[in-house]
């Protein structure tokens, strides 16, 4: 120290005064470098901790659903059924208004919502089961059936609560599409729903449930079959005169779709075209086969859609109604035509699984069909 004074006293003063300011500089710069790194490690202490919490939180958030509060009966031992006491007025303007309404920054895993418009019961649902059974999370179930039917399902059923308040249907009736609007406008109260299939009591899956979700989550377009035709079965069926829907416009097509979203929004909030059906396509003009294709037309919704069905269907022998397929027709070859047996365009790109779904399979397949789901299908 005696030292370091004595070479300081030797110095010129000009000398020792950049020698102290030399010292009061890096005394300085460590200081700043010191207070930095104290920033720096309770900045990445802090934002670390937000973000496991944001993650937390997003886990927790993807098997959670973000439905619209409604009135719904409880079952004991049971979560709340889908039963509630709106009107279809008041079902369906609710069902318009998911989209507005703030919700949580996280998003739910995007389910498909299987919508069941059946006459009495599923006797084709061990099959669905296992179709199901495992994929929880990503699937929703609405049944539409008549309302004096009386299911007796086991609890542990995916179907088990899944009954929706219904009306009477009967087959060419405008009662047919206002039934296909109440499954939809039920689905869309449940915001993570983010596609809609509507299937019968006799439609099978032809595929697991990995390869079916993956196909509609992922596909860029609707599956809605719409086609113009001069004859009876098509613009015989215009009712004239129908305002704002001209015969050029009029679709006819497969009742049995597979859609996003948005376009079950304005199925469910069409309050132009549908009033029109309601007052003109009456007594028997087949609704369910011209409306949701008519409507895609008028609103050139082309871009948006496939233009074909998911469910495979035999027309091949003539009528109003398609075969029907009874346990001694199911074998390996039938299911595998209806797999692999065409040729269309997913995404853009070629391929032979253009159904998902098939019918009419009678109550008597299930046996059969259970039995050669794991092998053939998948699942199981």
């Amino acid at each position: 120290m005696k030292e370091q004074l004595r070479d300081q006293r030797s110095l010129p003063q000009p000398a020792i005064l950049t020698f102290q300011l030399r010292k009061l500089i890096t005394f300085c710069l460590l200081l700043a470098l010191a207070f930095s790194m104290g920033f720096i490690t309770s900045f990445y202490v802090r934002d670390t901790t937000i973000t496991n919490l944001l993650q937390t939180a997003h886990v927790a958030n993807l098997s959670s659903s973000l439905p619209v509060p409604v009135q719904t009966s409880v079952m004991p031992g049971r979560t709340a059924t889908l039963m509630h006491e709106m009107n279809d007025e008041e079902l369906l303007w609710r069902a318009s208004m998911v989209p507005r309404i703030q919700r949580n920054s996280t998003k739910p895993a995007p389910k498909v919502a299987f919508l069941f418009l059946t006459r009495e019961e599923l006797p084709l649902a061990p099959l669905w089961e296992m179709f199901f059974k495992g994929n929880q999370g990503l699937f929703s179930i609405y049944v539409h059936s008549h309302p004096d039917s009386n299911w007796s399902l086991p609890s542990y059923s995916v179907f088990y609560g899944r009954r929706i308040p219904s009306k009477e249907v009967t087959w060419g009736s405008i009662n047919v599409m206002e039934a296909e609007r109440r499954l939809l406008a039920n689905a869309l109260l449940d915001f993570s729903n983010q596609r809609f299939v509507l299937l019968s009591e006799t439609c099978v899956p032809l595929f697991d449930f990995a390869t079916v979700y993956a196909y509609l989550i992922n596909s860029s377009l609707t599956f809605i079959d719409a086609y113009d035709d001069a004859g009876v079965s098509v613009r015989g069926r215009y009712r004239l005169p129908m305002p704002r829907i001209q015969l050029q416009q009029w679709r006819k097509g497969s009742q049995w779709f597979a859609m996003d979203r948005s376009l079950a929004l304005d199925v469910v909030s069409d309050e132009d075209y549908f009033p029109l059906f309601q007052k003109y396509c009456r007594p028997l003009c087949t609704a369910d086969e011209h409306y949701v294709q008519t409507l895609v037309s008028v609103r050139n919704y082309w871009s948006r859609n496939a233009n074909r069905t998911l469910t495979w269907t035999d027309w091949s022998r003539g009528g109003v109604h398609p075969a029907k397929f009874g346990r001694d027709q199911i074998n390996v070859e039938l299911l595998q035509r209806m797999r692999n047996g065409s040729s269309c365009s997913y995404n853009g790109m070629n391929t032979s699984v253009c159904f998902l779904f098939a019918r009419k399979f009678l109550p008597n397949t299930v046996s059969s069909l259970v039995r050669l789901a794991p092998k053939l299908m998948g699942f199981g």
